[in-house]
């Protein structure tokens, strides 16, 4: 081999990282496969590389017989003898072979193959090693190409993909541009990359304010749950350790500084900023802020919390396409019902609950009908046909079931009296009430705490969400099934 082969080899090893033995190991394999195929797959080779003199010694091995059947792995006794005059029959000699530069071209290339392939596993171990213990951290690296969608992140040493679907959608990067990502797999072995990247996971925001944030890196201010709609709004819980320490003001910093700094790696995401409380009542109300909440009725065992808003709070207490109380919803881990006081009063309704018993009518539904001054089955039963289809919802086909429907109902004796009278909705309403009252004097309270510096940082849905029409009201509320469900 080359004279100055150990040379490459030491130069290989500190630049990659591998392990000289390993190294060694691939090349006299690699040798070894060459020398099989240019001498003869059945000859027992050995391979060595003399470290003292920077160079590769092949060996073969052959046994001494007195006539030659296999010129592979014999060797005869006069042949034997050139070679070391006191050997004797049936022994094993061991003869070094020269010249073996000249394996040829075709040996030649199996033995790189071999290397590359060795050098290849061996690199995937030293990568593993060197991230195995970064899982879970945020990694910084310049977009170096795509692939089928996927951002290939070069991070130094080695390349990490970052997934199409783990992308914030909306958002580009060029070739060449810095990006910062959460490390979300390390992989052993991998055909493509071994490191796997996100930007729209949850622990990637928690992440970023962790850096940002001094209080939560010391432990003194304390991440709650984080929900996020990736590219467009998030929410945030936090709770402080310390009663002297303002959880939210210390996430928005001065000017807002720190909140902005978030938002500007997430590029433009909107980010409400909430005060954790045990108390689900007070967690919810501070969660759809800025709504303001009437009364919050909660269901411990289903999970389910019934929040009741002022009627033009509806929408913003919703938000955009059922935004706002999807995130809270996510950020509690409670499914979240949110009526209007309009509506709430009409569940205590009877005339209204018959209505909502007519398969194919809900909530929605049932306050346009009471709009047409259809507020019980026995006006639903009246009704014409023309007079329903007015409303949009309702084609002829439907109009005529839900007329039929009515006027089965009542012939067979069916009374409005027998779908109760709300009673049930007011037991608990005492009680929600003042949870309710209690979430408001707490939410006041922080407010006083952070005035100042939060008050420069939107962390919550615009007020201009309020001067929404009264269709788009109606659109948001039926898109939303999160928000309504049937009693």
């Amino acid at each position: 081999m080359l004279s100055d082969l150990k040379r490459i080899i030491d130069q290989i090893c500190r630049d990659r990282g591998f392990d000289k033995k390993l190294l060694i190991e691939a090349i006299e394999e690699a040798v070894e496969s060459a020398a099989k195929k240019k001498l003869g797959s059945r000859r027992e080779i050995e391979v060595r590389f003399n470290e003292e003199f920077g160079e590769i010694e092949v060996f073969q091995f052959r046994a001494v017989v007195e006539t030659v059947v296999d010129e592979q792995t014999e060797i005869s006794i006069e042949d034997a003898r050139v070679l070391d005059p006191e050997v004797q029959l049936e022994d094993e000699l061991g003869e070094k072979m020269e010249n073996i530069q000249d394996l040829g071209r075709i040996a030649a290339q199996s033995a790189k193959q071999v290397i590359i392939h060795k050098m290849k596993d061996a690199e995937q171990d030293v990568i593993f090693e060197m991230f195995k213990d970064r899982k879970g951290e945020i990694v910084s690296g310049i977009v170096q190409r795509f692939e089928r969608g996927n951002m290939v992140i070069n991070l130094g040493r080695t390349d990490a993909i970052l997934p199409r679907d783990q992308q914030i959608p909306k958002r580009s990067f060029n070739q060449g541009d810095r990006i910062r990502a959460y490390l979300d797999d390390v992989r052993e072995n991998a055909r493509d990359s071994q490191l796997i990247l996100s930007r729209t996971c949850n622990d990637f925001l928690a992440k970023l304010f962790t850096m940002e944030v001094p209080e939560i890196a010391e432990g003194i201010v304390e991440i709650m749950g984080v929900s996020r709609e990736p590219g467009f709004r998030a929410k945030i819980a936090v709770s402080s350790l310390e009663t002297d320490v303002d959880p939210v003001g210390a996430c928005v910093g001065m000017k807002g500084s720190r909140v902005q700094n978030v938002v500007q790696e997430l590029q433009g995401e909107r980010i409400d900023i909430v005060p954790w409380s045990p108390d689900p009542a007070k967690y919810v109300y501070n969660a759809l802020a800025p709504a303001h909440v009437s009364m919050v009725m909660a269901d411990e065992d289903a999970k389910t919390l019934l929040v009741v808003v002022p009627n033009d709070q509806l929408s913003l207490a919703i938000g955009r396409q059922g935004q706002n109380v999807r995130l809270a919803s996510r950020l509690l881990g409670w499914r979240i019902d949110v009526k209007s006081e309009q509506r709430y009063a009409n569940l205590k309704e009877p005339g209204y609950l018959s209505l909502l018993a007519i398969d194919g009518i809900e909530e929605p539904l049932a306050d346009q009908l009471l709009g047409r001054d259809v507020y019980a089955v026995e006006k639903l039963a009246e009704a014409t046909v023309d007079e329903l289809i007015v409303i949009r919802s309702i084609n002829e086909e439907q109009a005529q079931y839900f007329i039929d429907t009515a006027r089965k109902m009542l012939d067979d004796g069916l009374n409005t009296a027998s779908f109760g009278d709300g009673s049930d909705l007011d037991d608990r309403e005492d009680e929600a009430n003042g949870n309710v009252a209690a979430a408001e004097t707490e939410q006041s309270s922080d407010k006083e705490s952070s005035a100042g510096e939060s008050e420069e940082v939107t962390v919550t849905e615009e007020i201009s969400e309020v001067e929404e029409t009264a269709e788009d009201k109606e659109v948001e509320e039926t898109a939303a099934p999160i928000e309504e469900q049937k009693e």
